[in-house]
């Protein structure tokens, strides 16, 4: 899929709507329209990295930010302190359904292990 394509591309040009939680100049956190907790909210790179397999060594500082980031958002939304889930699926069977790099910040419930 090419970024033309990407649904995440098309939200952070502001082509979709999506309801904006936090944004800066590397990355933009959105609530998922779906959600699997209480507080589900993505966290996408404005760069269009199709997976981790294809981030590369000048992908590593947006990575962090990414990280550093979701812990400053699960802070604001009071879930911190109980605990949260940040992740990040990888291909088919790893559960990426769309083909850009993209976290899943979940929490505001009990999370259980294994998830799925």
């Amino acid at each position: 899929m090419s970024a033309a394509d990407c649904i995440f591309c098309k939200i952070v040009a502001e082509e979709i709507s999506a309801r904006i939680i936090y944004q800066d100049d590397e990355l933009i956190a959105i609530e998922d329209i779906n959600p699997a907790a209480p507080v589900h909210i993505l966290l996408i790179p404005r760069k269009h990295i199709p997976s981790l397999n294809e981030a590369g060594l000048d992908d590593a500082d947006i990575l962090g930010h990414l990280q550093l980031t979701a812990a400053r958002i699960a802070n604001g939304q009071g879930i911190a302190a109980s605990g949260y889930r940040l992740v990040s699926n990888c291909g088919e069977w790893g559960g990426q359904t769309v083909m850009h790099v993209h976290y899943h910040l979940l929490g505001g419930r009990e999370l259980r292990w294994p998830p799925g």
